[in-house]
């Protein structure tokens, strides 16, 4: 019988709630990196939608939360 050893490499608990531990240097996008090639109305929708997920805490978000980010903008059908 044999027994597990632990790994040579330290755990990395990517649960945690520091920003600093276990995440990369740079922020993954639902979309894009950058909003330079964007009309100003496209513009103002990206960044209330990062500004969104900040609040939020949320990577990528749902067409519903998409749809309130849109009507919180004034926009409506």
């Amino acid at each position: 019988m044999t027994t597990l050893s632990a790994p040579d490499v330290p755990f990395l608990d990517r649960r945690s709630y520091d920003p600093g531990v276990g995440r990369p240097s740079y922020e993954r996008r639902q979309f894009t990196n950058s909003h330079e090639d964007l009309s100003p109305e496209a513009r103002d929708l990206a960044m209330a939608i990062d500004e969104y997920k900040l609040v939020h805490r949320r990577r990528f978000i749902t067409y519903e939360e998409m749809l309130s980010v849109v009507k919180s903008l004034g926009y409506s059908k």
